[in-house]
Protein backbone atom coordinates (compact mmCIF):
# COMPACT_ATOMS: atom_id res chain seq x y z
CA UNK A 1 0.00 0.00 0.00
CA UNK A 2 1.62 3.18 -0.93
CA UNK A 3 1.73 6.57 0.93
CA UNK A 4 -0.64 8.19 -1.25
CA UNK A 5 -3.06 5.10 -1.20
CA UNK A 6 -2.87 5.37 2.37
CA UNK A 7 -3.93 8.82 2.76
CA UNK A 8 -6.65 8.72 0.05
CA UNK A 9 -7.86 6.30 2.51
CA UNK A 10 -8.10 8.23 5.76
CA UNK A 11 -8.23 11.82 4.10
CA UNK A 12 -11.72 12.18 4.38
CA UNK A 13 -12.65 9.99 7.68
CA UNK A 14 -11.26 12.55 10.21
CA UNK A 15 -11.02 15.65 11.28
CA UNK A 16 -7.23 16.12 12.52
CA UNK A 17 -7.36 18.03 15.68
CA UNK A 18 -5.97 21.30 15.91
CA UNK A 19 -3.29 20.07 18.70
CA UNK A 20 -2.14 17.65 15.68
CA UNK A 21 -1.56 20.97 13.29
CA UNK A 22 0.34 23.05 16.05
CA UNK A 23 2.89 20.07 16.11
CA UNK A 24 4.26 20.70 12.65
CA UNK A 25 7.49 22.00 13.78
CA UNK A 26 7.81 18.91 16.39
CA UNK A 27 10.34 15.60 15.05
CA UNK A 28 8.50 13.67 12.90
CA UNK A 29 7.96 10.00 14.20
CA UNK A 30 7.74 6.81 12.35
CA UNK A 31 5.61 3.82 13.14
CA UNK A 32 5.46 0.86 10.36
CA UNK A 33 2.02 -1.32 10.80
CA UNK A 34 1.71 -4.93 9.58
CA UNK A 35 -1.64 -5.78 8.69
CA UNK A 36 -2.07 -9.45 8.49
CA UNK A 37 -5.50 -9.01 5.94
CA UNK A 38 -6.50 -7.88 2.63
CA UNK A 39 -6.07 -3.97 1.69
CA UNK A 40 -9.31 -4.76 0.00
CA UNK A 41 -11.23 -5.94 2.87
CA UNK A 42 -13.40 -3.55 4.44
CA UNK A 43 -13.13 -5.34 7.94
CA UNK A 44 -9.43 -4.60 7.91
CA UNK A 45 -9.43 -1.41 6.71
CA UNK A 46 -11.99 -0.17 9.29
CA UNK A 47 -9.82 -1.17 11.77
CA UNK A 48 -7.15 0.49 10.47
CA UNK A 49 -9.29 3.36 9.68
CA UNK A 50 -10.26 3.40 13.40
CA UNK A 51 -6.33 2.82 14.53
CA UNK A 52 -5.34 6.36 12.90
CA UNK A 53 -8.39 8.28 13.88
CA UNK A 54 -7.69 7.22 17.56
CA UNK A 55 -3.60 8.19 16.98
CA UNK A 56 -5.36 11.76 15.43
CA UNK A 57 -6.93 12.36 18.40
CA UNK A 58 -4.09 11.96 20.62
CA UNK A 59 -2.18 14.81 18.29
CA UNK A 60 -0.56 12.28 15.75
CA UNK A 61 -1.26 12.81 11.89
CA UNK A 62 -0.05 10.89 9.13
CA UNK A 63 1.95 13.33 7.06
CA UNK A 64 2.98 15.77 9.14
CA UNK A 65 4.00 14.68 12.97
CA UNK A 66 4.07 11.37 12.35
CA UNK A 67 4.81 8.40 8.87
CA UNK A 68 3.03 5.71 8.97
CA UNK A 69 4.19 2.78 6.70
CA UNK A 70 1.68 0.26 6.06
CA UNK A 71 2.18 -2.80 4.41
CA UNK A 72 -0.76 -5.77 4.24
CA UNK A 73 -0.23 -9.48 3.61
CA UNK A 74 -3.20 -11.45 2.54
CA UNK A 75 -2.52 -14.10 5.25
CA UNK A 76 0.41 -14.60 3.06
CA UNK A 77 3.13 -16.31 5.55
CA UNK A 78 6.10 -15.43 3.30
CA UNK A 79 4.57 -11.59 2.72
CA UNK A 80 4.46 -11.30 6.83
CA UNK A 81 8.24 -12.33 7.06
CA UNK A 82 8.89 -10.29 4.08
CA UNK A 83 7.41 -7.03 5.41
CA UNK A 84 8.60 -7.42 8.86
CA UNK A 85 12.19 -7.51 7.84
CA UNK A 86 11.17 -4.72 5.68
CA UNK A 87 9.59 -2.65 8.57
CA UNK A 88 11.83 -3.01 11.31
CA UNK A 89 14.75 -1.86 8.33
CA UNK A 90 12.95 1.35 8.32
CA UNK A 91 13.80 1.75 12.00
CA UNK A 92 10.69 3.24 13.04
CA UNK A 93 9.88 4.40 16.46
CA UNK A 94 6.84 1.56 17.06
CA UNK A 95 6.14 -1.38 15.24
CA UNK A 96 2.34 -2.38 15.69
CA UNK A 97 1.24 -6.24 14.46
CA UNK A 98 -1.80 -7.62 13.76
CA UNK A 99 -2.25 -11.30 14.60
CA UNK A 100 0.09 -14.06 15.70
CA UNK A 101 2.51 -14.36 12.95
CA UNK A 102 3.09 -10.86 12.58
CA UNK A 103 3.97 -10.60 16.26
CA UNK A 104 6.38 -13.43 15.64
CA UNK A 105 7.94 -12.21 13.01
CA UNK A 106 8.55 -8.82 14.62
CA UNK A 107 9.94 -10.83 17.66
CA UNK A 108 12.17 -12.51 15.28
CA UNK A 109 13.39 -9.42 13.26
CA UNK A 110 14.31 -7.31 16.67
CA UNK A 111 14.73 -7.28 20.06
CA UNK A 112 15.09 -3.50 20.56
CA UNK A 113 12.05 -1.80 18.89
CA UNK A 114 9.11 -1.51 20.26
CA UNK A 115 5.93 -4.16 18.87
CA UNK A 116 2.37 -3.18 20.41
CA UNK A 117 0.13 -6.54 19.35
CA UNK A 118 -3.35 -6.35 18.29
CA UNK A 119 -5.95 -9.14 18.11
CA UNK A 120 -4.13 -12.55 19.21
CA UNK A 121 -5.26 -14.61 21.50
CA UNK A 122 -2.39 -15.85 23.63
CA UNK A 123 0.96 -13.68 23.84
CA UNK A 124 2.28 -15.71 26.92
CA UNK A 125 1.79 -19.03 25.64
CA UNK A 126 3.63 -17.56 22.09
CA UNK A 127 6.12 -16.40 24.28
CA UNK A 128 5.46 -13.19 23.59
CA UNK A 129 5.55 -11.93 26.98
CA UNK A 130 6.42 -13.51 30.37
CA UNK A 131 3.36 -12.29 31.59
CA UNK A 132 0.13 -10.48 31.28
CA UNK A 133 0.95 -8.04 33.84
CA UNK A 134 4.80 -7.23 33.31
CA UNK A 135 5.47 -8.00 29.71
CA UNK A 136 8.58 -7.41 29.50
CA UNK A 137 10.87 -7.18 26.67
CA UNK A 138 9.93 -4.78 23.97
CA UNK A 139 6.09 -6.53 22.81
CA UNK A 140 2.72 -5.59 24.48
CA UNK A 141 -0.67 -4.80 23.38
CA UNK A 142 -4.07 -6.03 23.48
CA UNK A 143 -5.04 -9.76 23.27
CA UNK A 144 -8.70 -10.68 20.76
CA UNK A 145 -9.95 -12.81 23.30
CA UNK A 146 -9.94 -14.76 26.66
CA UNK A 147 -9.38 -18.86 26.81
CA UNK A 148 -12.79 -19.16 28.86
CA UNK A 149 -14.36 -18.13 25.35
CA UNK A 150 -14.33 -21.42 23.81
CA UNK A 151 -17.07 -23.18 26.19
CA UNK A 152 -19.01 -19.83 25.63
CA UNK A 153 -19.56 -20.19 22.19
CA UNK A 154 -20.69 -23.65 22.38
CA UNK A 155 -23.10 -22.86 24.58
CA UNK A 156 -24.36 -19.72 22.44
CA UNK A 157 -24.61 -22.58 19.85
CA UNK A 158 -26.08 -25.27 21.71
CA UNK A 159 -28.84 -22.89 22.31
CA UNK A 160 -29.36 -21.47 18.96
CA UNK A 161 -29.29 -25.16 17.51
CA UNK A 162 -30.36 -27.43 20.39
CA UNK A 163 -29.78 -30.57 17.94
CA UNK A 164 -26.28 -30.40 17.50
CA UNK A 165 -24.27 -33.39 18.67
CA UNK A 166 -20.57 -33.11 17.44
CA UNK A 167 -18.80 -29.21 17.80
CA UNK A 168 -15.79 -29.06 15.48
CA UNK A 169 -13.01 -26.26 16.25
CA UNK A 170 -11.56 -25.02 13.03
CA UNK A 171 -8.41 -23.38 13.28
CA UNK A 172 -4.58 -22.88 11.50
CA UNK A 173 -1.89 -23.88 13.02
CA UNK A 174 0.09 -21.78 11.48
CA UNK A 175 -2.28 -18.91 12.77
CA UNK A 176 -3.85 -19.56 16.23
CA UNK A 177 -3.93 -22.53 18.55
CA UNK A 178 -7.03 -24.86 19.69
CA UNK A 179 -5.17 -25.90 22.52
CA UNK A 180 -5.79 -22.12 24.17
CA UNK A 181 -9.72 -22.42 23.88
CA UNK A 182 -9.99 -26.87 24.69
CA UNK A 183 -10.47 -26.58 28.15
CA UNK A 184 -13.43 -24.49 28.27
CA UNK A 185 -14.58 -25.99 25.13
CA UNK A 186 -14.26 -29.62 26.41
CA UNK A 187 -15.85 -28.60 30.00
CA UNK A 188 -19.42 -27.09 28.35
CA UNK A 189 -18.96 -30.21 26.07
CA UNK A 190 -19.58 -32.60 28.75
CA UNK A 191 -22.27 -30.56 30.25
CA UNK A 192 -24.31 -30.32 26.98
CA UNK A 193 -23.55 -33.98 25.86
CA UNK A 194 -21.44 -32.77 22.74
CA UNK A 195 -18.24 -34.00 21.46
CA UNK A 196 -15.84 -31.49 20.65
CA UNK A 197 -13.29 -32.48 18.20
CA UNK A 198 -10.33 -30.07 16.25
CA UNK A 199 -10.37 -29.28 13.18
CA UNK A 200 -6.83 -27.72 11.74
CA UNK A 201 -6.71 -26.89 8.63
CA UNK A 202 -3.94 -24.72 5.92
CA UNK A 203 -5.79 -25.01 2.89
CA UNK A 204 -8.97 -24.54 0.98
CA UNK A 205 -9.37 -28.26 0.40
CA UNK A 206 -8.82 -28.71 4.47
CA UNK A 207 -11.48 -26.47 5.05
CA UNK A 208 -13.62 -28.44 2.46
CA UNK A 209 -12.95 -31.92 3.93
CA UNK A 210 -13.90 -30.75 7.54
CA UNK A 211 -17.18 -29.16 6.98
CA UNK A 212 -18.13 -31.87 4.46
CA UNK A 213 -17.34 -34.45 6.72
CA UNK A 214 -19.44 -32.64 9.75
CA UNK A 215 -22.47 -32.57 7.21
CA UNK A 216 -22.44 -36.02 6.49
CA UNK A 217 -22.93 -37.07 10.24
CA UNK A 218 -26.35 -35.85 12.37
CA UNK A 219 -25.73 -32.89 14.61
CA UNK A 220 -22.37 -31.50 13.35
CA UNK A 221 -21.39 -28.10 13.62
CA UNK A 222 -18.58 -25.50 13.69
CA UNK A 223 -16.60 -23.08 16.21
CA UNK A 224 -14.78 -20.60 14.74
CA UNK A 225 -12.42 -18.98 16.93
CA UNK A 226 -10.37 -15.57 15.50
CA UNK A 227 -7.79 -16.90 13.40
CA UNK A 228 -6.17 -14.54 10.20
CA UNK A 229 -6.34 -17.58 7.94
CA UNK A 230 -10.17 -18.72 8.72
CA UNK A 231 -11.46 -15.00 8.17
CA UNK A 232 -9.32 -14.65 5.15
CA UNK A 233 -11.17 -17.70 3.79
CA UNK A 234 -14.73 -16.63 5.38
CA UNK A 235 -16.25 -16.49 1.97
CA UNK A 236 -15.75 -20.22 0.96
CA UNK A 237 -16.60 -21.82 4.63
CA UNK A 238 -19.88 -19.65 4.70
CA UNK A 239 -20.28 -20.91 1.14
CA UNK A 240 -19.33 -24.78 2.26
CA UNK A 241 -21.51 -24.49 5.54
CA UNK A 242 -24.41 -23.55 3.57
CA UNK A 243 -24.15 -26.36 1.23
CA UNK A 244 -23.37 -28.84 4.46
CA UNK A 245 -26.23 -27.56 6.51
CA UNK A 246 -23.82 -26.62 8.92
CA UNK A 247 -24.69 -24.15 11.63
CA UNK A 248 -21.32 -22.63 12.93
CA UNK A 249 -20.71 -19.74 15.33
CA UNK A 250 -17.49 -17.37 14.92
CA UNK A 251 -15.89 -15.00 17.11
CA UNK A 252 -15.21 -12.32 14.11
CA UNK A 253 -18.51 -10.51 13.33
CA UNK A 254 -18.48 -10.49 9.51
CA UNK A 255 -18.83 -13.89 9.00
CA UNK A 256 -22.49 -13.20 10.29
CA UNK A 257 -22.79 -10.54 8.63
CA UNK A 258 -21.72 -12.38 5.28
CA UNK A 259 -24.31 -15.69 5.87
CA UNK A 260 -22.87 -17.11 9.03
CA UNK A 261 -25.58 -18.04 11.82
CA UNK A 262 -23.88 -16.12 14.45
CA UNK A 263 -20.94 -14.48 16.13
CA UNK A 264 -20.12 -13.55 19.62
CA UNK A 265 -16.55 -11.61 19.92
CA UNK A 266 -14.54 -8.53 20.80
CA UNK A 267 -15.42 -5.34 19.00
CA UNK A 268 -12.05 -5.60 16.72
CA UNK A 269 -12.44 -2.05 15.80
CA UNK A 270 -12.75 -1.41 19.44
CA UNK A 271 -8.86 -2.78 20.11
CA UNK A 272 -7.58 -1.05 17.26
CA UNK A 273 -8.35 1.81 18.54
CA UNK A 274 -7.08 1.35 22.30
CA UNK A 275 -4.19 0.00 20.95
CA UNK A 276 -3.21 3.26 19.53
CA UNK A 277 -3.26 4.88 23.13
CA UNK A 278 -0.19 2.57 23.75
CA UNK A 279 1.39 4.01 20.76
CA UNK A 280 0.98 7.21 21.54
CA UNK A 281 2.26 6.45 25.23
CA UNK A 282 5.71 4.56 23.67
CA UNK A 283 6.24 7.45 21.03
CA UNK A 284 6.08 9.98 24.15
CA UNK A 285 8.43 7.88 26.22
CA UNK A 286 6.59 4.72 27.99
CA UNK A 287 8.26 1.23 27.35
CA UNK A 288 6.52 -1.27 26.33
CA UNK A 289 7.54 -3.28 29.59
CA UNK A 290 5.52 -0.64 31.82
CA UNK A 291 2.75 -1.24 29.78
CA UNK A 292 0.55 -4.44 30.66
CA UNK A 293 -1.14 -6.83 28.20
CA UNK A 294 -5.18 -5.53 27.89
CA UNK A 295 -8.05 -7.78 27.54
CA UNK A 296 -11.08 -7.13 25.47
CA UNK A 297 -14.01 -4.50 27.08
CA UNK A 298 -16.69 -4.37 24.63
CA UNK A 299 -18.04 -7.33 22.58
CA UNK A 300 -20.83 -7.90 20.19
CA UNK A 301 -23.52 -10.62 19.23
CA UNK A 302 -24.80 -10.90 15.64
CA UNK A 303 -27.41 -13.25 14.68
CA UNK A 304 -28.48 -14.17 10.74
CA UNK A 305 -32.04 -14.55 11.06
CA UNK A 306 -31.89 -15.38 6.96
CA UNK A 307 -29.28 -18.05 7.85
CA UNK A 308 -31.05 -19.33 10.90
CA UNK A 309 -34.08 -19.89 8.36
CA UNK A 310 -32.96 -21.72 5.68
CA UNK A 311 -30.68 -24.32 8.41
CA UNK A 312 -34.34 -24.91 9.59
CA UNK A 313 -34.17 -23.21 13.51
CA UNK A 314 -36.39 -21.12 15.31
CA UNK A 315 -34.14 -18.33 17.06
CA UNK A 316 -34.87 -18.55 20.80
CA UNK A 317 -36.13 -15.21 22.37
CA UNK A 318 -33.05 -15.43 25.01
CA UNK A 319 -30.44 -15.03 22.13
CA UNK A 320 -32.95 -12.16 20.19
CA UNK A 321 -32.70 -10.04 23.44
CA UNK A 322 -28.87 -10.23 23.84
CA UNK A 323 -28.12 -9.87 19.92
CA UNK A 324 -26.87 -6.29 19.29
CA UNK A 325 -27.57 -6.70 15.50
CA UNK A 326 -30.35 -9.37 13.79
CA UNK A 327 -29.82 -9.79 10.29
CA UNK A 328 -33.05 -9.90 8.60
Amino acid sequence: MTRRDFITLIGGAAAWPLAARAQQAERVRRIGVLMYGDENDYDYKARLLGFMQSLAQSGWADGRNLLVDVRWTAANLDLVRRYAKELVALKPDVLVATSTPVTAAFQYETPAIPVVFVGISDPVGAGFVANLARPSGNLTGFINIEAGMGGKWLELLNEIAPGIQRAAIMFSPDTTTAAYYMPSLEAAARSLGVTPVAAPVRSDADIETAITMLGREPGGSLILPPDGFTTAHRGLIISLAEQAHVPFVAAVASLAREGGLLSYGPDSADIYRRAASYVDRILRGTKPAELPVQVPVKFEMIVNAKTAKALGLRLPQSILLRADEVIE
